[in-house]
């Protein structure tokens, strides 16, 4: 069988206000397209459909179009667990129409895992389906002991035992695979996820993946990403669009996956193109770089975040100029030249006495470079120095 892994959808979700309605539609479309082309048997959406627990009636509009679109009419399963971001009794609200469609929404985390049977290759999938574990959806208490460590080990061992309380329904001759939304210890973060763990009390490793499972398909970081230390093949298929400018620069896709009963996983990543890039500019030169780089139509369809080094304050109207130059730069952070020197200072302050001498050396010779000899005198002579510094110190105490 041929199954899509996706997650993070985050719909209705802006960019320091800026809408994303336009680019989720297109997205949502690509995804569509993706899974039709490349002759998807079932999608597995792994949480965070929402951005928020009451979205804007647009947004509940394009997860419904969209998975419509996914199940091909009922023809094509289409598998959804809740995220953090979600409500879960509102994402099943649609239940019973969805359920026709054979669209399958799980809201909090059950006991048993989903029996899918894949009618396009006579196969059978069990997939373990965990929303997003927090105490309040498991509806338990994790520990007596209020401290971090203990909720630590109690959250890590529920989710073992509730992960292999599943497996115990996978068999011999069908496809198995885990999937749930949580942050894995290992997991590369992005600013535009926020937190699900307290602490890192809400961090769990990746032993509690059950061994007999052939996939483990994660929700919740943005950052497309397999994890390295996982005994079975574990990944985070990444949102769809990059939500903040922490990810500037990154790939977005979907995980394709080809599954057999009892052989290794086949995963092939498909980038996605839809979306505007999430760029940062530094203009060292101050206004005239900035200029120079808007009539070169330089990234004319990105998203810009901008810092500029200037020696005295932007006025508003020059702030009100550039945008109207290029409406999408989202943030223009001024960075003074005092402020540049007060950093430089703080930084070298941190940087070891040897290092500091090596800096003032190649400053004082035009880039010279000071050989061993000389760091070592010169450590010396501080050294002599704290010595007599001490002593001097000593003989004041006694005097007093």
């Amino acid at each position: 069988m041929r199954l899509m892994h996706t997650a993070d959808w985050h719909l209705g979700r802006t960019l320091e206000g800026r809408s994303r309605e336009e680019e989720q539609e297109q997205v949502m479309d690509e995804i569509c397209t993706i899974a039709d082309d490349a002759h998807v048997d079932a999608v597995l959406m792994a949480g965070d459909v929402f951005d928020t627990v009451n979205p804007p009636a647009a947004s509940e509009a394009l997860f419904y179009e969209t998975a419509l679109r996914l199940s091909n009419n009922g023809k094509r399963p289409v598998l959804i667990i809740a995220g953090n971001h979600d409500s879960p009794e509102r994402l099943e609200a649609s239940r019973p129409l969805a359920g026709r469609q054979a669209i399958t929404i799980i809201g909090k985390p059950v006991l048993k895992p989903l029996i899918v049977p894949i009618g396009a290759t006579g196969e059978t999938l069990v997939l373990g389906s965990i929303p997003y574990p927090s105490e309040s959806r498991l509806n338990e208490c994790l520990s007596e002991r209020n401290d971090e460590e203990s909720i630590k080990t109690a959250y890590n061992d529920r989710l073992a035992e509730l992960f292999q309380q599943h497996a115990a329904a996978f068999k011999s001759d069908t496809v198995n695979m885990l999937m749930t939304h949580l942050f894995a210890a290992g997991g590369k973060e992005s600013d535009s996820e926020r937190p699900i763990q307290v602490g890192g009390a809400y961090t769990v490793h990746s032993s509690v993946f059950p061994k007999s499972a052939q996939y483990v398909a994660l929700g919740h970081l943005h950052r497309p990403q397999t994890l390295a230390d996982s005994a079975v093949p574990a990944r985070y298929a990444g949102a769809p669009l990059a939500y903040s400018f922490s990810e500037a620069g990154q790939a977005k896709s979907v995980t394709i996956l080809d599954a057999s009963p009892g052989s290794p996983i086949a995963m092939e990543h498909i980038e996605l193109s839809s979306g505007r890039p999430l760029v940062r500019w530094r203009a060292e030169k101050g206004l005239e770089e900035v200029h120079q780089w808007l009539e070169e139509g330089r990234d004319a369809e990105a998203w810009i975040d901008l810092e500029i080094c200037l020696n005295e304050a932007m006025d508003m109207h020059d702030i009100q100029a550039l945008r109207k130059t290029r409406p999408h730069l989202v943030t223009i952070r001024p960075i003074y030249q005092n402020n540049l020197v007060e950093h430089d200072q703080q930084a070298r302050s941190k940087l070891p006495i040897d290092e500091l001498f090596v800096r003032f050396y190649k400053q004082q010779t035009n880039g010279a470079v000071p050989g061993s000899e000389l760091i070592h005198m010169f450590m010396q002579l501080i050294d002599d120095q704290a010595e007599r510094e001490a002593a001097a110190g000593s003989d004041l105490h006694e005097t007093d």
